[in-house]
């Protein structure tokens, strides 16, 4: 069964005046925000796309937003069971494949082209799959706190422990889980507006499934498209700038052998976001947001 989450959940949500817009995906609605952009639809503009991960929205994004519509048109989406978008109800409908496609579906309905692609946690996961198998519409890469799991990578105990208590907790917070992951603390306004798009159980399968998803065997659904975006990554000519907060526990490890994949990317910056954690954007999304449209200029 899908769902559809009211708007007035909304209504306290601070600092996040966008007014939202949507996109069929199939039989869903996704959901997005934009700012920014001269509105001229010829294909020069540059775009910026922001993927937020489990288990945030395009709220994320909001510190980061300003500045970078300052450079260019900035179009942040809230992947499917999360934000505004439409969710299903049963976690077996959830797959990689799944969030890939709608993913892909939207940025063909839009018609991104020149984009440079901003993602962190599960939209580089999604993101940067796209970004490789359509080349054609992406510019550069900014992958933050992310990885491409094909399935021979070793996840932590804590990870472990993490995918097991979002799958199980008999009541997940979603403000606690996002909070925990900051370097900084949230106001409570600000914890709140997390937890606005999961007012109960039939809301939250995507959250409760994203951990889950991720491959750890090279026989699980999505190890294969994973396996080949890392391949196509090793041969990315385009731009690459790798972002890591320094005080991230689940991803840190993985900022390395990720910038000295990609080819490009030792060609920008060795810069570490400090003071930052998992959820970066919200720790230092201006600090951000200036070191990106400092990459697009220069590159």
């Amino acid at each position: 069964m899908v769902v559809r989450i009211s708007e007035e959940r909304f209504a306290d949500v601070p600092n996040f005046d966008y007014e939202p817009k949507y996109v069929d995906v199939g039989e869903l609605r996704m959901a997005y925000v934009e700012t920014g952009g001269s509105g001229d639809d010829g294909g020069d503009e540059e775009t910026f796309l922001c993927l937020h991960g489990e288990p945030t929205w395009s709220f994320l994004y909001r510190k980061m937003m300003p500045i970078l519509a300052e450079r260019g048109r900035v179009v942040v989406p809230d992947l499917i069971g999360c934000g505004r978008s439409d969710r299903y109800e049963d976690r077996d409908a959830y797959s990689v494949e799944m969030h890939y496609d709608a993913l892909e579906t939207f940025v063909e309905e839009l018609d991104l082209t020149n984009v440079t692609l901003v993602c962190q946690d599960w939209g580089g996961v999604l993101g940067l799959p796209l970004a490789v198998h359509r080349p054609e519409r992406f510019a550069r890469l900014v992958p933050m706190n992310t990885g491409v799991p094909d399935g021979t990578q070793e996840m932590s105990d804590r990870w472990h422990e993490f995918a097991e208590m979002v799958a199980t907790a008999d009541d997940l917070d979603i403000g606690r889980l996002v909070r925990n992951g900051c370097y900084r603390d949230l106001s409570e306004e600000v914890v709140d507006a997390y937890r606005a798009p999961f007012p109960d159980e039939r809301y939250m399968a995507a959250a409760r499934t994203f951990p889950g998803l991720v491959p750890t065997s090279p026989d699980d659904p999505g190890a294969d498209l994973m396996a080949e975006t890392q391949e196509r990554l090793g041969e990315w000519e385009k731009p690459a700038f790798v972002l890591f907060g320094r005080e991230d526990p689940i991803t840190s490890h993985d900022r390395d052998p990720l910038r000295h994949h990609i080819p490009t990317a030792t060609e920008q910056p060795d810069v570490w976001i400090d003071e930052a954690a998992h959820f970066l954007q919200e720790d230092a999304g201006e600090e951000i947001a200036e070191r990106i449209v400092e990459f697009v200029d220069r590159t």
